[in-house]
């Protein structure tokens, strides 16, 4: 049973959401909120696998929401659903710690697929953000080393910095400073947007 809690300051959308999650095998709502303070409140409270919560909200924004229920409770899953399309909100919400990013005007079949997608340790961003958010990042040309090029490919194999540092017999910190100049190199936010960059490409070593 996926559980779910929904940040939004318009009810009529949370009852929406809930209506049509009703109906659905092996989900269920236990909490909802119309502002970031209620929100936490409903998290400490419930324990919920996955959070789908507004950006703009009352008395605390949701990006200030995400980080605080992440710093909490890191294996909770949440969700931006947001009509903001801007690479800053989606950054700002990924660096927070969010797994997945919808627009409001998203069918209700890609809110129940980001949702499961999220709970099953995935990450899920909305396709036709997708293609505005990434495409600056999918850049063959970027000039990245050798050994940047080995660290992007086991990334891409789903290792760990510790992984990676013992299969090329270097030290951790080393890698983590790599994973730094090749996220800059990219353009890229976050672990999250490496790792899915690292798995769109093909390398042949």
């Amino acid at each position: 049973m996926i559980t779910i809690a929904i940040a939004e300051d318009h009810q009529s959308l949370i009852d929406g959401i809930k209506l049509f999650l009703e109906y659905e095998d092996g989900i269920r709502v236990t909490g909802e909120a119309n502002d970031g303070e209620r929100l936490l409140e409903i998290v400490r409270l419930k324990r919920p696998d996955v959070v789908l919560t507004d950006i703009r909200m009352p008395k605390m924004d949701g990006i200030t929401a995400t980080r605080l229920i992440k710093k909490e409770f890191p294996a909770i899953k949440v969700i931006a659903f947001s009509m903001f399309e801007q690479d800053e909100a989606i950054s700002q919400m990924e660096e927070a710690g969010a797994s997945g990013y919808i627009l409001k005007n998203s069918s209700l079949k890609t809110v129940l697929a980001a949702i499961r997608t999220v709970a099953a340790g995935d990450t899920f961003f909305d396709s036709s953000l997708k293609n505005s958010h990434t495409a600056k990042k999918d850049n063959s040309d970027v000039p990245l080393s050798k050994r940047e090029h080995e660290i992007v490919k086991l990334i891409g194999e789903g290792r760990t910095s510790q992984e990676i540092a013992d299969l090329l017999f270097i030290g951790k910190t080393t890698v983590d400073t790599h994973r730094k100049n090749i996220l800059k190199k990219l353009s890229l936010h976050g672990k999250s947007e490496l790792l899915r960059y690292s798995m769109e490409k093909k390398y042949d070593f």
